[in-house]
């Protein structure tokens, strides 16, 4: 058992990371994954959690965060009217299944190949937050069905993988296809409801009777993990909010940005270093 203060450090750096990924939730309309997911797999990492299920532990985990946090950011950002409701009806089916299909895979996928899933997919989109530009357009308005149905479901199958809840994948895909900023991060909250409850569904399932997990956890959900940042991502998540709508994003893009740079840079390390 680790040492006392060892584990006071640790909780501190959990609920910091809450309150960051509340932040990140209200500003991007994204579920703050990204963040957790890379310090939940060092806090298991630390407690001895097999290499074998620390993953999937750490994306299933941060899924289950995600629920109560992009419910808070949608309702928010819905009482301003910036949501999409007609885009979020049309995936209702497709969202869920694409995050369904990513607990699927993962249930059959090695630790190995999950971090090479999320830190590939994670400087694609660093990538996109350094070099963002508000003028890059790929048309006027968003592609009809089925085009539009089979982005949601990749959406899902992406975001499922990587523990997050879509907000800077259907962020850039609403852009790239002349929608507001603001109105793509609030229906990227809607997005994270849809890919999150089913997400953690699928993952509880898929890990159900695996060897090795901590205590308190059904499947690939770790329940301490997730009440101990829940309560904080709510708080934070309406501050987020106010300051989407109140200050440009430019520089918390880039800071974001380099955050994933070095994530990705460490989950590759630890595959290939």
């Amino acid at each position: 058992m680790p040492p006392v203060i060892d584990l006071a450090v640790f909780t501190f750096a959990l609920l910091a990371a809450g309150v960051v990924s509340g932040l990140l939730a209200g500003i991007f309309g994204i579920g703050g994954g990204a963040i957790l997911v890379p310090i939940f797999y060092q806090v298991f990492g630390y407690l001895d959690v097999p290499e074998a299920v620390r993953m999937h532990l750490s994306v299933g985990s941060s899924l289950a965060i995600i629920v109560p946090t992009s419910l808070r950011s949608f309702l928010a950002h819905r009482k301003r009217a910036a949501v999409d409701m007609t885009l979020l009806r049309g995936w209702i089916v497709a969202v869920p299944l694409g995050a369904i299909l990513a607990s699927v895979i993962a249930a059959s996928a090695s630790s190995r190949e999950l971090r090479l899933i999320f830190a590939v997919i994670a400087f694609a989109v660093a990538l996109r937050m350094l070099f963002n530009r508000p003028g890059w357009h790929i048309a006027e308005d968003l592609p009809r069905n089925p085009w539009k149905w089979l982005v949601g479901v990749l959406i899902g199958v992406l975001s499922g993988l990587m523990g997050i809840g879509g907000g800077v994948l259907n962020n850039t895909f609403m852009s790239l296809f002349g929608r507001p900023m603001h109105q793509a991060v609030a229906t990227s909250a809607g997005v994270g409801v849809l890919i999150s409850i089913p997400g953690l569904f699928g993952y509880a399932f898929a890990g159900w009777g695996e060897a090795g997990l901590p205590p308190f956890s059904t499947g690939f959900i770790n329940w301490i993990a997730v009440l101990l940042i829940i309560p904080v991502t709510w708080f934070v998540t309406p501050y987020g909010v106010r300051i989407a709508h109140a200050m440009t994003k430019r520089q918390l893009e880039i800071g974001f940005g380099v955050f994933l740079i070095f994530v990705s840079a460490r989950f590759l390390y630890s595959i290939f270093g």
